[in-house]
């Protein structure tokens, strides 16, 4: 049983985004702590280029991924920045990874996983997974949610749910930004989810973790990821869907990480939601 931890990472600036000095084994360790911590709720962005790209152009976003427990270096020029700042232990904490070592490490009944995301059946097909991958964990349940907003039943609806099977683990397949909104528009409507829990809640948004681990698209090689020529690869796998977005992230990400680099422009790491406080 991991120790409770009770002072989350500090974090590096990047254009205004504060992204948590962790590397994956300091990241589990940070998630399991928390889960295991009695009415805590809270949860995790998993975060690259396009995430920080994304907070420039809407400030809520930038605001949710700096209140979060943590942001975990998604990207490799997460993790080259951070070890440019002198944080040599600094390592990528990439989602999909990062699902599956949690998954592993609490293959237990006493500790429900929750899969939240993904096409119809995605879900359920990854909880099939999991069970093979990991005998013994434990699934507290599935829900394929509409591409639209939820409506204040079907959010209900799920609220009941999670309190009636208490996950200590939601992981959430939406992509960004729709699943940070998500997990914290969620937490901050129920903030007594875990009231009376004997163990907390953290919610993980992991993106393409769903359709990675249930093969629906094909994975980087582990070289080209840690090369950091993933979305590159993720292009030549769906050129349509994607060149637009990496195209612009990349040019925008590199234009404006220079001249904050060099100390020729300060970006502030706002925590208030003007919008929902």
């Amino acid at each position: 049983m991991l120790s409770l931890l009770t002072d989350p990472p500090n974090r590096i600036n990047v254009l205004g985004v504060g992204i948590s000095i962790l590397n994956l084994e300091s990241a589990v360790q940070q998630i399991i702590a928390a889960a295991q911590r009695k009415n805590f709720s809270g949860y995790v962005t998993v975060t690259g280029v396009h995430g920080v790209v994304e907070s420039q152009r809407d400030p809520e976003l930038k605001c949710i991924h700096n209140r979060s427990f943590l942001s975990t270096p998604d990207g490799m020029p997460m993790v080259w920045l951070g070890k440019w700042s002198g944080y040599k232990d600094m390592g990528r904490v990439y989602g999909p990874d990062l699902m599956l070592t949690i998954c592993e490490a609490t293959a237990t009944e006493n500790e429900g996983h929750f899969l939240y995301g993904g096409v119809e059946g995605v879900a359920q097909n990854l909880a099939t997974q999991l069970v093979k991958n990991f005998p013994g964990i434990s699934i507290s349940g599935t829900h394929t949610p509409p591409f639209r907003r939820l409506t204040e039943e079907e959010e209900q609806s799920l609220y009941k749910e999670l309190k009636k099977t208490k996950p200590r683990y939601i992981w959430v397949g939406l992509g960004t930004p729709k699943q940070e909104k998500f997990m914290h528009d969620f937490l901050a409507k129920y903030p007594d989810l875990t009231k009376d829990w004997n163990h907390g809640l953290v919610m993980l948004g992991v993106g393409a973790a769903f359709d990675f681990h249930t093969e629906r698209i094909l994975q980087a090689p582990r070289w080209i990821q840690n090369a950091g020529f993933e979305w590159l690869f993720r292009i030549l796998i769906e050129p349509k869907r994607l060149w637009k977005r990496y195209a612009y992230s990349i040019g925008y990400f590199i234009k404006n990480i220079i001249p904050q680099m060099m100390g020729l422009k300060v970006y502030e790491m706002p925590q208030r939601l003007h919008v929902s406080d």
